[in-house]
């Protein structure tokens, strides 16, 4: 049997609430007894004072018959059980009751202890201490006794039946009993009254209580519980919906991110396994169509030598025979790609392979009504390149950009130069390992197409990974931990946990920790380990200083490309032209540029257009 957590939570609330009600109750209830009995008291002395003054006069005339009719008429209150007056000897000479008139009290019971401790008759008693409790049997009520001391006053030794001296100092004492019955009872009703308020505060506390319990706690972990269900019987698609901001509402984000990366992850295996059949059906593929391309590149030749006389026809056999060519040099290519094969490079006019480029793609271009600003630079150096893949670059982005602008016309703009450029912002980092040589380069998530770099962060007592973004200067990361502002972070190798801080470091413009790794063939790289700081070193890469690059841009007037698309678009398979493309374009190109120590980025803005890139080295 599962126990709910909100319903453990409602009853240990519950029974600390029992507790504290019934505390406060108790001590309540003491105090409220306490300032009723009291109220009680003050209320019987000051009956008694008023019977002193009242009898006082009748006393000094020995007018014995007033005495009792004023102590008959106020014992007529039906909380007064006895009003007597006892003389110096314990006899009662006065009282509400008839018969006891006369006889002696016991000056050892309750109701005389406080003036006769010991047998030693007290000359002064204490206002608080002329009060007393007692029941007369246990099923009696309580009675509330208030003695007060009859003085010998000037007018008492000095009246005319002279009845006391002077060296008498108490003459005897009134003495008052009232029924504590009404008081009980209050006290009663408010135990009762308590009691109900205990049990609807109680009753309002755990319905309020369950409320919230099962708003803030019971629903999002039923979402998590159901989300789990879903992820556990290969629904990776499942997302929880609007996560709070509590922390909740981050495990619900940060299982919408694990989620996430894990279909990321199995869609990469997937497009890993489509890769590896790929490279089996290339070769099939080679082999297959190299057969009848032989025969088409053998029968144009034919007819190439055959219409010397013919220029226009002896034009396009010849962009025939280029053109069986090449995809013949397609099909070898795709095959060396899928199987990582080093280009073969020889000093090559990019010019020139633009404009073969150009004139593959330039029927499409005029069918699309797409006008083409090409910009060339003759004083461009040569560069080593393999140029058929560098054609199939060009050719590849000459299509991308005809299909970003569609059939309603528009423009592409080609320009190339050679232009300088510093490490920061181009260098990448393609191998990097921790001081025990675990590589920390990781395959499957990719920031901007390039594998990123995996660190373990530990900070606020959470534990978890960022990947950092391996383009020196760049600062994309992809953080799987939330860090706090000014908070110091430890940064470790997430296989071996070997700390990647270096000790007594500290970055030059914000005074954070400084990470650092070793990039293989590279030297050392560091990085500010504070997320709002971008400060990085990559002192071998800055040593060799700026470097010139052959630049090809290509801009069109299409689409543009959405934001949460640019970092994906160069990853195997990944399209947005829907069934129209197969993904592997861009993936191709950036793997030959790659291969070429270049790099290819895109620029793009929806609606406006997209700028594609290209930077070759040159060799010094």
């Amino acid at each position: 049997m599962v126990t709910r957590i909100s319903l453990r939570l409602i009853l240990a609330v519950g029974v600390f609430t029992v507790f504290i009600i019934g505390v406060f109750s108790y001590f309540s209830i003491g105090a409220q007894t306490d300032a009723l009995i009291s109220q009680a008291g003050i209320h019987a002395n000051q009956l008694s004072e008023a019977i002193k003054n009242s009898t006082l006069t009748s006393m000094l005339e020995n007018k014995r018959d007033e005495v009792h009719a004023i102590i008959n008429t106020v014992s007529h209150d039906s909380s007064i059980t006895e009003i007597r007056i006892l003389n110096k000897e314990g006899v009662v000479t006065f009282s509400s009751r008839g018969d006891s008139i006369g006889k002696s009290v016991d000056k050892h019971a309750e109701s005389c202890y406080a003036c006769h401790t010991a047998n030693a008759p007290l000359q002064r008693l204490p206002i608080d201490e002329r009060m007393r409790i007692y029941r007369i049997s246990p099923d009696s009520p309580r009675i509330l006794a208030v003695i007060n001391p009859i003085y010998n006053q000037p007018t008492c030794h000095q009246a005319a039946c002279h009845a006391h001296t002077k060296d008498q100092t108490v003459l005897g004492v009134l003495d008052i009993k009232m029924d504590l019955k009404n008081v009980d009872q209050q006290v009663e009703d408010s135990k009762f009254r308590l009691i109900i308020f205990a049990a609807i505060a109680i009753l309002a506390l755990s319905v309020f209580i369950a409320y919230f319990v099962r708003k803030w706690i019971g629903k999002p972990v039923r979402e998590l519980v159901k989300a789990t269900n879903q992820v556990s019987s290969g629904n990776l698609s499942y997302e929880i919906e609007s996560p709070g901001k509590d922390e909740l509402g981050i495990l619900a984000r940060s299982f919408n991110k694990m989620t996430k990366s894990l279909a990321e992850a199995k869609q990469q295996l997937f497009h890993a396994d489509k890769m590896a059949s790929l490279g089996r059906l290339a070769a099939g593929v080679a082999h297959e169509i190299n057969n009848p391309l032989t025969g088409v590149l053998t029968y144009s030749s034919f007819l190439l030598k055959r219409t010397k006389d013919n220029p226009e026809l002896q034009e396009n056999l010849e962009v025939i025979v280029r053109e069986t060519i090449r995809s013949r040099e397609i099909v070898k290519s795709l095959l060396d790609f899928s199987r990582q094969s080093v280009p073969k490079k020889h000093s090559a006019d990019v010019n020139k392979v633009l404009k073969n480029a150009i004139e593959v793609v330039a029927s499409q271009l005029l069918l699309k009504k797409i006008e083409l600003d090409a910009h060339f630079d003759t004083s461009l150096p040569e560069v080593k390149i393999d140029a058929n893949q560098i054609q199939q670059v060009f050719i590849n982005l000459f299509v991308n950009a005809a299909d970003a602008i569609g059939d309603n016309g528009g423009k592409i703009s080609v320009d190339a130069s050679v232009i300088s450029l510093s490490p920061q912002g181009l260098a990448q980092i393609k191998a990097a390992v921790c001081p025990k040589g675990h590589d920390l380069m990781d395959s499957e998530l990719k920031i901007y197409g390039l594998p990123s770099v995996k660190v373990k962060i530990a900070a606020n007592g959470n534990v978890g990974t960022i990947n950092l973004d391996p383009v020196y200067g760049k600062h994309r990361h992809e953080y799987g931990i939330t860090i706090e502002k000014g908070r110091e972070v430890r940064v470790s190798c997430p296989q071996c946990n070997a700390s990647l801080v270096e000790e007594n470091v500290k970055c030059p413009e914000c005074g954070s920790s400084v990470c650092c790794f070793d990039v293989l063939s590279n030297g050392k790289f560091e990085g500010c380990t504070n997320p709002e700081c971008a400060w990085q070193r990559w002192q071998a890469v800055d040593e060799i200083g700026h470097k010139e690059f052959i630049q090809v841009k290509i801009a069109d007037t299409g689409q543009g490309i959405r934001k949460e698309d640019l970092s994906r678009i160069f990853e195997p398979f990944f399209t947005t032209k829907g069934e129209h493309g197969n993904g592997l374009g861009l993936a191709v190109s950036w793997g030959i540029v790659d291969s070429h120590d270049g790099t290819i980025n895109v620029e793009s803005e929806l609606g406006t257009g997209t700028t594609f890139i290209v930077r070759l080295p040159l060799q010094k």
